[in-house]
């Protein structure tokens, strides 16, 4: 295997650049730049010199020998004076090492999955980390990528093989004593791949971990002129949508993104929904309605009941003179009461907070949960014949080690570890 450098601290300049090394080579490359190799996971100061004899930096120098590190492989580290021009001289020198190359994009961390470092669950979990944006995005990655869901999904697998055991035993000993019969037996693993899939559903029925990431979507709507605009402005604290009396001012939709708490929301201001014979102002409306379709929660500014069942209902300019009362429950807001725009917020965080992975519970990505899905379906189906059983307990098995990476394809990981900086 080759043997792959690249920067792994953040761009130049910074005040140290940690260049990484992994490989066969790599304390053959720590030698052909430093001179001498230091003791091994103890940091030594060494003089960088290129090909020419000529100094490149002072450095400190690490080496890790393989397997108990990183990637499983020989690694070692330069860590070096953060200057651009500092790091493209060692990285320019390295290059010229016999041997090496440059790494490609999560091509350490892909390495330290095929060497049994880590399993996919936690690779997915450290690419969600490094593109983690909020706290609470921070923490759900930083559990996976610990190994929280491995933990989980490891659990699922041991007694998944208990069962398939225990089915392979009534298939040959079920006329032994000390086996059992058959319908004790049949009973017993019946029993544990009930218990199996209440765990399954249990995950499935909660929200993917992808929503910390996507956000929660609400849509504000109602007829023209309502207060949709003003309303996306309030919320946001930003001057995004033209405000006018005039009907029809918005014809498309307009999206803000608003973080609060640590949870991400995708405010959408749509058009108002009228009967319309103008071309442009009917596809503003019906871009609306999808996004009312599509919403997770809907802000209905409407006089009228709201079109959709479980949208929040809105009486905006709640303070004008001669605005009419609505009949139902509702929030009034207005644009000169903080608190009633504060309320309103109250209001839908409670909503989202149904949508989103809760603090204390392990969330699973979607391929994660279709996994479980797939291993759902095969725990679910009743049958006495036993070899139906075994297999059926088989393909759980494999469905679920497919989280952890086994029978992982090179196009799912290519896609996975496309998301990598270069030096992860």
């Amino acid at each position: 295997m080759d043997t792959i450098f690249a920067l792994s601290s953040g761009a130049a300049p910074a005040g140290i650049g940690v260049i990484r090394i992994s490989g066969p080579q790599a304390f053959a490359a720590v030698e052909y730049l430093a001179g001498t190799l230091p003791p091994p996971r103890t940091a030594r100061l060494r003089a960088l010199r290129g090909d020419d004899g000529a100094l490149l930096d002072r450095a400190l120098v690490l080496a890790f020998p393989a397997p108990a590190t990183a990637t499983g492989e020989d690694l070692a580290e330069f860590h070096c004076h953060g200057g651009r021009a500092v790091i493209a001289a060692v990285l320019g020198a390295l290059g010229a090492v016999p041997g090496l190359r440059p790494a490609g994009a999560g091509e350490f961390t892909r390495r330290a999955l095929a060497n049994g470092r880590i399993d996919l669950a936690e690779a997915s979990g450290l690419a969600d980390l490094l593109s983690a944006e909020t706290e609470r995005q921070r923490v759900a990655a930083l559990a996976a990528a610990e190994g929280i869901v491995s933990q989980r999904v490891r659990g699922w697998l041991d007694r998944l093989a208990m069962l398939s055991a225990l089915t392979e035993a009534q298939l040959d000993f079920a006329d032994e004593d000390d086996v059992g019969g058959s319908g004790h037996g049949l009973s017993a693993i019946r029993e544990g791949t009930a218990a199996l899939a209440a765990d399954l559903r249990m995950v499935l029925d909660s929200p993917p971990v992808e929503r910390l990431r996507d956000g929660v979507h609400v849509t504000l709507a109602g007829p023209p002129n309502s207060g949709k605009s003003t309303l996306i402005n309030l919320l946001s604290q930003r001057e995004l949508a033209i405000v006018s009396p005039i009907a029809g001012t918005t014809r498309d939709r307009i999206e803000a993104t608003v973080t609060r708490a640590g949870l991400v929301y995708v405010l959408t201001d749509t058009a108002g929904l009228t009967a319309s014979d103008d071309p442009i102002e009917r596809i503003g409306v019906d871009r609306a309605q999808a996004s009312i379709a599509r919403a997770d929660i809907v802000l209905w500014l409407g006089d009228t009941m709201p079109p959709r069942d479980g949208a929040i209902w809105v009486r905006a300019r709640a303070d004008e003179p001669g605005r009419i009362a609505l009949a139902g429950a509702h929030i009034d807001v207005s644009q000169n009461d903080d608190a009633s725009i504060e309320m309103l917020w109250r209001t839908v965080a409670d909503r989202a907070e149904r949508l989103v992975p809760q603090g204390d519970a392990i969330a699973f990505r979607e391929s994660e949960r279709q996994a479980c899905q797939g291993a759902l379906d095969q725990l679910t189906g009743r049958h006495d014949d036993l070899l139906i059983i075994g297999e059926q307990l088989r393909l759980a098995m494999r469905s679920l080690g497919s989280i952890l990476g086994i029978d992982a394809t090179e196009t799912m990981l290519d896609a996975l570890f496309g998301r990598f900086c270069i030096g992860k």
